[in-house]
C-alpha cells in the first residue's frame, strides 16, 4: 500500500514522519528504495534532533546516496504540500560557516568537488552499464534519477541555474522536486529529481550535450548521478 505524507518541511509534517519511522527503518519495505529517495528529496535539510527517528533515517539515506546504495523498488509514496526550492533552501551547518582561518586563506586553492575516487569511478561505470542494459529491453521502461548539479562558485545565481536546468525539455524527460544542498564555503549545489523514459532519454547524453554546454554552462560546472532506479 502506498504511503502519503504532506508538508514535510513543517512541524506537523516532520512530526508525522518521525512517528511513522518510530517502528520502521525505511519508508516502505525492509530495504532502502526509491520511496526513501522521494521523501528525502522533499526535505529541505536534516530534521532537527528533536525528531529522533526522522533525523536518524535522513542521515542513513544521505549516506547510502553517497555510495550509491539504494536499489529497492519501493511500494509507492506520495508527498503533498511540500515547499518549492525557493521556499525550502537548506541552511548550511554551523561548521561550514566556521572554517579554520588557514582554510579561509587558501579558498582559491581548494577544489571542493575534487577528483573522482576509485569507488566513485567504479560506481559511475556501474551506472553507465545499467543505462546501457536498460536500452536493450524490448519494452520501454522508466527510471527515476537523483542528480547533483554543481555551480562554478558561491557567486553563481542558483535560481537562474535551476531555471536553466528545467529549461531543458525533451520527449521522455520530466523534472521533479529539487533543493539546494550546502557544499561549503558558502557554495550550494542543486539536487534535483527527474524521471526519464529509458528508450527516449540517455542521462549521459542529457548531461554532456544539454546541461554542460552553452549557454547553461555559464551557471553549471558539472553534473553527477547520485541515484538511478528503475520504476
Amino acid at each position: 500500500m502506498a504511503v502519503a505524507f504532506s508538508n514535510l518541511n513543517s512541524d506537523s509534517g516532520l512530526k508525522k514522519l518521525d512517528e511513522y519511522l518510530l517502528t520502521r527503518s525505511y519508508i516502505t519495505g525492509y530495504q532502502a528504495s526509491k520511496d526513501d529517495i522521494t521523501v528525502y528529496s522533499f526535505l529541505a535539510k536534516l530534521p532537527s534532533p528533536a525528531y529522533v527517528n526522522a533525523s536518524r533515517w535522513y542521515k542513513h539515506i544521505d549516506a547510502l546516496l553517497r555510495i550509491p546504495g539504494v536499489s529497492g523498488e519501493g511500494a509507492g509514496v506520495t508527498v503533498e504540500g511540500s515547499a518549492s526550492i525557493t521556499e525550502a533552501v537548506a541552511t548550511p551547518p554551523a561548521a561550514d560557516n566556521k572554517a579554520p582561518a588557514a582554510e579561509e586563506e587558501d579558498d582559491d586553492d581548494v577544489d571542493l568537488f575534487g577528483e573522482e575516487t576509485e569507488e566513485e569511478k567504479k560506481a559511475a561505470e556501474e551506472r553507465a552499464a545499467a543505462l546501457k542494459a536498460s536500452g536493450k529491453k524490448k519494452e520501454s521502461g522508466k527510471s527515476s534519477v537523483l542528480m547533483d548539479v554543481k555551480p562554478w562558485d558561491d557567486e553563481t545565481d542558483m535560481k537562474k541555474l535551476e531555471e536553466a536546468v528545467r529549461g531543458v525539455q525533451m520527449e521522455g524527460l520530466t523534472w521533479g522536486a529539487a533543493k539546494l544542498v550546502p557544499v561549503g564555503y558558502g557554495i550550494k549545489k542543486l539536487q534535483i529529481m527527474l524521471t526519464i523514459v529509458d528508450d527516449l532519454v540517455s542521462v549521459d547524453d542529457l548531461i554532456e550535450n544539454y546541461l554542460t554546454v552553452e549557454p547553461i554552462n555559464e551557471y553549471v560546472q558539472s553534473c553527477d548521478i547520485v541515484a538511478f532506479n528503475k520504476i
